[in-house]
């Protein structure tokens, strides 16, 4: 994302309520979800959709920040 996308990206948030900011990082979510998940599939077209969900959790898993 370049300069100005982040520019009207933030102005963009700015004009939204609390509740459509928080409805939008559900969104951002499942679509970052959705996108890491479809990666998995292509990297390890031979597993299952149940390994791709197994392989998917552990990977999260190892991703979070255990500082709180």
């Amino acid at each position: 994302m370049n300069e100005q996308d982040q520019v009207v990206y933030l102005e963009t948030l700015r004009r939204m309520t609390p509740a459509e900011r928080l409805r939008q990082t559900f969104v951002l979510t499942e679509f970052s979800r959705s996108l890491f998940k479809q990666g998995l599939k292509l990297r390890f077209p031979e597993k299952s959709e149940v390994e791709i969900d197994a392989l998917f959790l552990e990977r999260i898993d190892s991703c979070h920040n255990r500082n709180y």
